[in-house]
């Protein structure tokens, strides 16, 4: 008996038409690698340059490996990077629902569907479904493609009295070649004796991955399909889909590899979390700004063309005007730390102060619990000295504890200081800050080299030793004046003092 095509008819009325519609479809099963977060950023940047519409999905049939967090880190991560979608989970829309296992009753009947066209099949084999979704299996003729009708009825009977598990539904693969059209790589042509009859829908009942996102690509109207160079293997079973069921293929958008320029090794590879590489969510809890990391990411094989085809530096607005995706590489792309780190750096010196002052303060605080010690003032020492966030506490760990240091620390060759110098310019420092009526920056600055000055040495003779004594390191962020302002006049001397018995005072 021929299906009811009322259901689907109903289905069909609902697809949107008219714009540019992507979306972007990840499995709750992780965090968010940089690779997906390329795929989003892509997939929102090629529908807003459009004037289209962006939309989440969750693709959730991978019951087995889902994590429990996973959805919310997945709405989070793509809120910090400023991915705001038109459709999706939260939102609604009007091709909802945007969750594969609320979907999962009308896979199956497009899978039947392909049945009764004699397209896909059901089979009984017991190849394991894990087995097959890896590729541990050898190729073989499905003894299931060629089932007589009885066999058939006979083989469905047992498995709906309990006798045998649910068949599978495959799809059936026809002979010949397909050949698809990717926008970065070309056309592309494929002999369909290289390409298995997969799975279409498991024994549990819900769809696989390569099932599910053809039917819901198509129901929600998706123009643009925007996924990793390895699904490249992928795309003539989804011709053959769209093809049987008489659909629209989209414009598919394949991205080569994100690969990974090891600091430990010098080794390019592949970027995987399995070998440790950072997720994004690695990043920020690194200290990276999310606006630094989508910049970087935006640029890992995609380039700007015309008069700003040298320009490094993207606001999101302008990344949206300036996107095209004949501007995607077909080569993969090496993510450098070092170069993350130079985005993050000028990200962060580019900050309004008092904003980097908020960025700032968890940061210095795990290092500084004296509250007494304004987060501010020493937020401001930093901003042009670190850069990422976690840098912060090892530089400002001082404040809250003078570390032990060695009386080497005074000698410094370019400064004009040795031990002896540094001694005598300590003793003549802390009676002056001890008499300083006002302790302010000003104060501080024009007492010291006021005394230099009548001391007839560099100001940097006189400065070095204060500042080691106060900071008791080497390489500090900021010099001795701002230092000594920020721990105040008591501290300061007490160190002052600390040092003049180091250097035998």
């Amino acid at each position: 008996m021929a299906m009811d095509m009322s259901w689907f008819d109903e289905l069909e009325s609902r697809i949107p038409h008219g714009e540019v519609r992507t979306r972007f479809a990840p499995s709750p099963t992780g965090y968010m690698h940089v690779g997906n977060l390329r795929t989003a950023l892509y997939t929102y940047l090629i529908a807003r340059h459009a004037g289209g519409k962006f939309l989440l999905r969750i693709e959730d049939t991978d019951q087995g490996r889902l994590v429990g967090d996973a959805v919310d880190v997945i709405y989070a991560t793509t809120r910090q990077c400023g991915l705001d979608w038109d459709e999706g989970p939260d939102v609604g829309g009007p091709v909802g629902p945007y969750i594969q296992t609320e979907r999962r009753h009308l896979y199956k009947k497009y899978a039947e569907l392909l049945v009764e066209k004699g397209l896909a099949y059901y089979c009984f084999c017991e190849k394991t479904e894990s087995a097959e979704d890896s590729g541990n299996f050898e190729k073989a003729e499905d003894p299931c493609r060629s089932l007589a009708p009885e066999r058939l009825k006979e083989l469905m009977f047992d498995a709906e009295m309990g006798r045998r598990p649910h068949p599978v539904i495959r799809q059936r693969i026809p002979q010949g070649n397909t050949t698809f059209h990717d926008a970065v790589y070309g056309d592309i042509t494929v002999d369909n004796a290289d390409l298995d009859d997969q799975i279409l829908i498991k024994s549990d009942g819900l769809p696989t991955y390569n099932f599910a996102n053809v039917i819901d690509d198509h129901l929600m109207g998706i123009t643009h399909v925007v996924r990793g160079a390895e699904y490249l293997s992928s795309a003539p079973k989804y011709n053959l889909l769209y093809e049987a069921f008489g659909w629209e293929i989209p414009t598919y958008v394949h991205c080569s590899s994100v690969m990974f320029n090891d600091p430990a090794t010098g080794v390019v590879r592949k970027m995987s979390k399995r070998c440790g590489d950072p997720s994004y969510q690695d990043l920020v809890a690194q200290g990276y700004l999310s606006q630094a990391v989508v910049n970087y990411v935006s640029l890992l094989g995609w380039a700007p063309h015309g008069d700003i085809a040298e320009q490094e530096f993207f606001t999101m607005d302008e990344l949206i005007r300036a996107f095209e995706i004949e501007g995607i590489s077909k080569s993969p792309s090496a993510f450098d730390m070092d170069k993350l780190n130079y985005f993050n750096a000028a990200y962060l010196r580019a900050l309004p102060p008092e904003e980097f002052a908020r960025e700032a303060e968890p940061w210095i605080r795990r290092a500084v619990k004296n509250e007494a010690y304004d987060a501010a003032a020493i937020a401001a020492l930093l901003q042009a000295r670190c850069e990422k966030l976690s840098d912060i506490p090892e530089k400002v760990d001082f404040f809250d504890a003078l570390p032990e240091y060695g009386v080497d620390l005074f000698t410094n060759k370019k400064s004009k200081t040795n031990s002896e110098v540094s001694l005598e310019m300590l003793q003549q420092v802390c009676p002056v800050l001890e008499a300083l009526p006002d302790w302010s920056q000003d104060a501080i600055h024009g007492a010291l080299v006021g005394l230099a000055e009548k001391l007839s040495v560099k100001n940097a003779t006189l400065m070095w030793p204060v500042r080691i004594a106060a900071a008791g390191k080497a390489v500090t962020p900021g010099g001795a004046v701002e230092i000594c302002r920020i721990l105040g006049r008591d501290e300061t001397l007490r160190r002052l003092k600390l040092g003049l018995e180091k250097l035998g005072g």
